[in-house]
Order: C-alpha cells, then structure tokens, then sequence
C-alpha cells in the first residue's frame, strides 16, 4: 500500500460539459504553464472485497520534471521525497528511512501529467467517462509493458484537479481528495531534498557519500 501511495506522490460540470473531450479541456487547461503546484490531500485505501480502509491526510508538492513530496500528518506521520534521483520514505514510529533509486514508476505516475502534459499520450490511453458526483472524469490507462495500477480516474471541478482513484492490479481501490491547490509559488528550499534524521536506519541505494550508515 506503500507503494501505491508514491504513485504516488497527479484538471477540471453542466450538462453541456458532458461532450466529448470535456475532462482533456479541463485538464489542458489546468496544466498549461505548470511547473510547480502545492497543495492538501486526504487518501482512503479499499480492498478488493471492498473493506473500508483508513483514511491519512496531509500536504503534498510538485514540481517539473520528476520531484514531489508526500507528506502525511494524519493519524500517522510519513514522509516521501522523490528528488530526481532518489525516492525516499521516512517513517518516524519505525525511526527508518527507505531509499531506491528513482524509476520509471515514478515517471508514470498520473500525477506528473500535470507538469509534464506531452507524457499523457506517450504513456497513457485516454477515456471520457463523462460526469458522476459532480465532476468530470477522465481515465489514464497506462500504455507501459509492467504497469503498478489498473487505471487511475481523474476528477475535476471547475477550480482543477479535485479527486483521483486508482485501482491496482490486486483490485485495491485508493481514492484522494485535493484542496488547496496553489499554483507555480515558489517552493521552500529543500523540499525535494531529504537528509536522514540522526540515529534514523537507512536501508536499500542511498547515495555513496552519505555518513550515515547504510543497511541492505
């Protein structure tokens, strides 16, 4: 479910907004000259017989062409950082961080449509699926040979991106719901960098010249 988080750590409902293309519209237009966005998110993990999960909540950052930051407060505090090169996943209660080098997963995530909008029809089929609760959805289908979901649906209001859901290949669903969004702000330096907290366990592909010591 770890997992399925970093896809993580990503567009826009009258009737008439129901004609065909009406999600792309809004997505295009939610994209158009992004490079940064910032914002809230609340996330619920279902199972595939349909048991109701938990719900976390936090603070999410994104930025072109492939960094983000996930950060979860709520019941649980849990940071990941995707600074290009690296993804780390911090977990404060365990008092271990995660690193691995960052992949094409990452690059496929939905979310990073968003700030790279050409990546959409290289990597992705793209569907209508017309207007339920109150947006207008849109289904990414990835087009690659080891996809790590099912599909990802896309909600928008007339403000942006308003939900997502996915559904991996073992049938869990995971819904988010954004608010907040903030557009091209100027980020805090060193959000998408990440230092091992003293005395924190790293294990897995940390960088060579960290004095921290490395567990595998």
């Amino acid at each position: 479910m770890k997992r399925l988080a970093l896809m993580l750590v990503l567009s826009l409902c009258s009737l008439s907004a129901v004609a065909a293309g009406a999600a792309r519209e809004r997505l295009d237009t939610f994209a158009k000259g992004l490079h940064s966005l910032s914002g809230r998110f609340s996330q619920t993990m279902s199972s595939a017989n349909g048991d109701p999960g938990k719900t976390s909540s936090g603070t999410m950052a994104l930025e072109a062409p492939r960094q983000f930051r996930w950060e979860t407060t709520a019941p649980y505090k849990q940071t990941i950082v995707a600074d290009g090169s690296r993804v780390w996943l911090f977990d404060p209660d365990l008092e271990q961080v995660t690193v691995r080098k960052q992949s094409t997963e990452e690059s496929q995530s939905p979310l990073t449509v968003l700030t790279d909008i050409s990546q959409l029809d290289r990597d992705f089929k793209v569907t209508e699926q017309g207007e339920r609760d109150g947006l207008t959805w849109l289904r990414l289908t990835s087009t690659g040979k080891d996809p790590q979901f099912a599909f990802a649906d896309l909600g928008f209001d007339a403000n942006g991106l308003a939900r997502m859901m996915f559904r991996d290949q073992l049938g869990n669903t995971t819904e988010i719901r954004f608010a907040g969004w903030v557009r091209n702000a100027a980020l805090p330096a060193g959000t998408f960098s990440f230092t091992p907290p003293e005395g924190a366990d790293v294990i897995g592909d940390a960088p060579v010249l960290m004095t921290q010591p490395i567990k595998n």
